[in-house]
């Protein structure tokens, strides 16, 4: 094991090292710790070529708890901003699904807002960075081409003639027109330096009036965003995102067993439903320039009864079929990708990048040969179910606390640590198993 550590900014190691610490994913310094899945990316970087050339996209990702399904998303979420995305993600949750009667679904399109991001911006909230730039860069384009001064009333017309032919594209389509008013205002409001309008405008795109009549009284619009139509708005935003210079929309969605885990089936169906429509909006052409990646547990896609595939629609589109299912294969161009588990080979690299960030973050010459990790991962995957449910999350958490305990005491061994009947492994996070012997198998 090279004992160089790793050439990693303070700041960034110590939110890889604490995220992955409890259990979550670091939304920073990802290509550090980046091991495996290069067919899964690959498979769905085709997908992003198609959403740039004008097509939609919609992937479901399936795999247990802790075996990299979010980690796949945030991979993916770089990748895409690398390549001028303008990306959105959100958890789902209790509060945010995709329909409900007191506003759940509107929440979530408020948290994918609230989280739309852009390379320059990747931390969120760059809603108001893309519409200025869209309109500095007509201004610029204006400039160049007018040979007019920036300051006469010529090179205003001019520029707002650009801004108009672009939200004319936008009339023919769902809420088109409204949708392209309020971009009108908006460029209005910053052409003349009115805070007030722009702020107003702002709260319209993020989902912030509660009806139609403070809209029409604010903004002279007959609409607001609802559970009913937010992703017609998303839709929107695609395509005006691309007019704006940008290759489309990636939405990235993950913990999908929220929906599974509605409680009552008429709610959970209608979530379906809404689903269904989205999916369906994909595949046939309705969408342009938007991609849609979800990720949940298997059971909360394959179970019968209460998961995507008792939606009889939804299981028909998204259930792999007996090609798939008899040879034992996975394929990677179906509506859901099942995660392959990492190879004990694989989980190995990725401790040895940990080990280097550790030792970087913390100021320390690495202790651990490769005899040592290769030694840990023989442990690890030696427990009892460890073949089919141990998980990349059990094993980090792991080994961080095991380099934890090497740095602050000087005494402890790697040995005396693996052996010890003290040193508390984490359980395997295996999942309810009440799927029909049917499911079984879609387990990873």
């Amino acid at each position: 094991m090279d004992n160089k550590p790793t050439k990693i900014p303070r700041r960034i190691a110590q939110t890889v090292v604490n995220s992955l610490k409890g259990g979550v994913v670091p939304r920073v310094g990802l290509p550090y710790i980046t091991v495996g899945r290069r067919q899964e990316i690959e498979a769905l970087l085709r997908d992003v070529d198609i959403v740039s050339e004008g097509g939609a996209a919609f992937r479901f990702i399936a795999g247990n708890y802790g075996s990299g399904k979010s980690f796949l998303l945030q991979t993916m979420r770089n990748y895409v901003m690398d390549r001028n995305f303008v990306v959105m993600d959100a958890d789902l949750s209790p509060e945010r699904r995709l329909y409900g009667n007191q506003g759940q679904g509107l929440a979530t399109y408020r948290e994918l807002i609230k989280n739309l991001s852009i390379k320059t911006q990747p931390e969120g909230g760059a809603l108001a960075n893309v519409l200025d730039r869209w309109i500095s860069t007509v201004q610029m384009q204006t400039a160049e081409t007018a040979g007019c001064s920036t300051d006469s009333p010529e090179f205003a017309e001019r520029v707002e003639q650009q801004i108009f032919a672009v939200v004319r594209t936008m009339h023919d389509l769902v809420h088109g027109f409204d949708f392209a008013r309020l971009l009108s205002l908006y460029y209005r409001a910053f052409a003349e330096g009115d805070d007030e309008l722009k702020g107003k405008v702002l709260n319209w795109f993020r989902g912030e009036y509660a009806n139609k009549s403070e809209a029409r009284a604010d903004l002279g619009v007959n609409v607001a965003i609802t559970d009913d139509n937010w992703y017609d708005y998303l839709k929107l935003f695609a395509f005006f995102f691309h007019s704006a210079g940008y290759s489309g929309l990636i939405i990235l969605v993950d913990e999908l067993v929220n929906l599974y885990k509605i409680p009552n089936s008429i709610a959970r169906q209608y979530n379906y439903e809404k689903l269904l429509a989205m999916y369906n909006d994909a595949l046939q052409g309705k969408a342009r320039y938007i991609g849609t990646l979800m990720s949940g547990t298997p059971q909360s896609i394959a179970d019968p009864r209460r998961g995507l595939y008792s939606y009889e629609a939804l299981r028909s589109r998204l259930q792999e079929g007996k090609f798939t299912r008899e040879q034992g294969v996975s394929d990677l161009l179906a509506p859901v990708i099942k995660l392959r588990p990492l190879t004990a080979e694989e989980m190995t690299v990725l401790t040895e990048k940990i080990a280097l960030i550790h030792a970087g973050l913390y100021e320390y010459e690495p202790r651990l040969t490769d005899d040592d990790l290769v030694a840990f991962i023989r442990t690890e995957y030696a427990r009892i179910g460890a073949d089919t449910h141990i998980t990349p999350r059990e094993v980090i958490r792991d080994f961080i606390e095991l380099l934890d305990l090497l740095f602050t005491h000087a005494d402890l061994t790697l040995d005396s640590l693996l052996q010890s009947e003290t040193f508390n492994y984490a359980k395997p996070e295996l999942e309810e198993k009440d799927i029909d012997a049917e499911f079984a198998e879609f387990t990873l």
